[in-house]
């Protein structure tokens, strides 16, 4: 499959790379590297990495702006279905391939490798790269890393195997970067967003099934002077709370006229109740866009429930093994 992407690459002297909506730093990593690769190998070509930008990313690199593509290849990343690539219509181009490691949610493109094991979308930029010749640098690497980092949570989370420490080992040996300028740039944060995980922390509900969740208002969000997309990005930091085994920020969105609810888990499989809401993810990381505060509290009943039963079921285990 790599080389199968890598011949669609050769044929094509305009590529232009794009990922989802709602950008982080594994989608922006992805397709930046990706299309600076590609550029290294092909100084001919010209190759765009296109979407809508966050200030907070732009360490990573610079998007592009480019209006037509006339008989283009199209490759988007770390996006797992239509609705959700950022700006360019997938219709519009010549041939179109997708790169992701989200579980299969449809097919929408003319070539698709999916490695849902994989930590992200990047670890699979990683793979393509040292399966074909496509040329890598520091710079492309260190940006490949930052993006496998922030996707997995620091190599906390499953996906992380013993084949992503060796490609990270690998790329460490081979271009020789150091990482700890990289960790500042990833996870240095002004002092109002740490003021805000505050309140995150003393004002987060708790159940006896063990969800935790917060609703993060327009108005909170104003008297800490953050945006939105921080707050959300914020359950990322509550992973080690030993009362808590499903947890969710549910963030008020006033631009977009949405309530984002991203949901994180240590065990139970969340995805599925995601996908009843029209969202959905990983089994331990998904999301959900949702129009009113109502839905959302009905989302966090139906996990409350999923999560009794799957206490319950652990109970009844332990008992049978006794």
């Amino acid at each position: 499959m790599y080389k199968k992407i890598f011949r669609e690459i050769k044929k094509y002297d305009t590529i232009v790379i794009a990922r989802h909506v709602g950008v982080d730093p594994d989608a922006m990593a992805s397709q930046i590297a990706l299309r600076d690769s590609i550029k290294l190998t092909f100084p001919e070509k010209k190759v765009y990495a296109v979407g809508t930008g966050s200030a907070k990313f732009t360490f990573l690199g610079k998007l592009d702006k480019v209006e037509k593509f006339n008989n283009a290849l199209l490759i988007i990343t770390d996006t797992p279905d239509k609705k959700r690539v950022d700006s360019v219509d997938v219709s519009q181009f010549a041939y179109s391939i997708k790169i992701d490691h989200h579980p299969f949610i449809e097919e929408y493109c003319d070539l698709e490798l999916i490695e849902d094991t994989a930590s992200s979308a990047c670890e699979v930029i990683m793979r393509l790269i040292l399966n074909t010749k496509l040329e890598c640098n520091r710079e492309i690497a260190q940006v490949l890393f930052m993006g496998l980092v922030s996707d997995s949570n620091r190599f906390l989370f499953n996906s992380c195997t013993a084949e992503t420490f060796a490609l990270v080992s690998q790329f460490l040996s081979d271009y020789k970067f150091d990482v700890a300028p990289l960790y500042q740039q990833l996870y240095a944060r002004p002092l109002n967003e740490v003021r805000l995980e505050g309140y995150i922390s003393l004002n987060m509900v708790v159940t006896e099934n063990s969800l935790g969740y917060i609703k993060i208002t327009d108005e909170i969000i104003n008297q800490f002077e953050v945006d939105s997309a921080a707050a959300g990005n914020m359950v990322n930091n509550f992973n080690f709370i030993k009362e808590v085994l499903v947890w969710a920020t549910i963030t008020e969105d006033v631009k977009n006229d949405q309530i984002r609810v991203c949901i994180r888990s240590r065990g139970p499989e969340i995805n599925q109740i995601a996908e009843k809401y029209h969202g959905g993810g990983h089994k331990q990381a998904s999301g959900v866009k949702l129009k009113s505060f109502d839905e959302a509290m009905q989302l966090m009943n139906d996990l409350d429930m999923f999560l009794k039963e799957y206490k319950q079921g652990l109970e009844e285990e332990n008992n049978n093994d006794n």
